[in-house]
């Protein structure tokens, strides 16, 4: 018998490929054991998915030091954990899609509201995975601006904010899903507490890494938040510009309406 992943021989009694590690599989897929293999393969008590969101989670710099040190077996590694977030992030769009909440975009409660922000908030869900990808960098650049323990180079800081802004998401899945049920209506302000969220954690991960405490850390987390606000506006206003050059917006979008127009 012969594995089908690397076709090396394999005695009939065994589970596991000696050469590849891939599981031996004999039968023919049917839901029952579809469904094994998905609670196996994501659930078990030894499982890395698991591993990993319960240490990013209480000792982050166990995941991300590690990988970056050449452990790359103990946990999922950041592509694939990004996979993840990005897939449930999409459901997320899926669900408000579906749902089409009637959200309140007259934030400073003029009784006006231009076009334009609601055709930014829509396309920006459509992108939101681009978006998702972007931060990634920008948080590896604040945190090289913010601190330089170790001397990290800037694709070690990368794989630290893809597995931050991941488990941001991952932690955040559960929470979103039930304001979109319970009442859609209020995800724009549940959104706004989510973004507190990751900037909190950014800050854990940052003091788990940099080990620094006290004022120290608060002169590094307050850097780091600094530039990536400014990065964060200034995607937030590059949008609408570039969407405005595409043609997918006019100026005539921006001019206020009344909210019973």
């Amino acid at each position: 018998m012969q594995c089908k992943n690397c076709e090396n021989t394999l005695r009939t009694d065994y589970s596991y490929c000696p050469d590849c590690g891939a599981k031996v599989i004999r039968n023919r897929i049917t839901v029952k054991n579809l469904w094994i293999d998905i609670i196996d393969r994501y659930f078990n008590i030894d499982n890395t998915f698991l591993k990993t969101v319960l240490h990013l989670t209480t000792k982050p710099e166990v995941v991300m030091e590690g990988y970056v040190s050449g452990i790359r077996r103990k946990y999922l590694n950041p592509i694939s954990y990004i996979g993840i977030a990005l897939t449930i992030s999409g459901f997320i769009v899926f669900l408000i899609t579906k749902i089409e909440p009637q959200w309140d975009f007259d934030f400073l409660k003029t009784g006006q509201v231009t076009p334009a922000t609601e055709k930014v908030q829509n396309i920006t869900f459509d992108y939101q995975a681009v978006l998702f990808i972007l931060y990634v960098p920008l948080m590896a650049i604040a945190s090289w601006l913010s601190f330089q323990q170790k001397g990290y180079n800037f694709s070690e800081r990368t794989v630290f904010f893809m597995y931050a802004l991941a488990h941001y998401s991952i932690l955040t899945f559960i929470p979103s899903v039930l304001v979109l049920i319970i009442d859609a209506n209020d995800y724009m302000l549940y959104a706004l507490f989510s973004l507190l969220f990751m900037y909190l954690y950014n800050a854990f991960v940052i003091h788990r890494i940099s080990r620094n405490k006290g004022v120290e850390l608060f002169g590094k987390v307050f850097i780091f938040w600094s530039v990536f606000t400014v990065f964060y506006f200034m995607i937030s206003l590059a949008v609408p510009i570039l969407l405005l050059i595409l043609g997918e917006i006019t100026l005539e979008d921006f001019k206020p309406v009344p909210l019973d127009n």
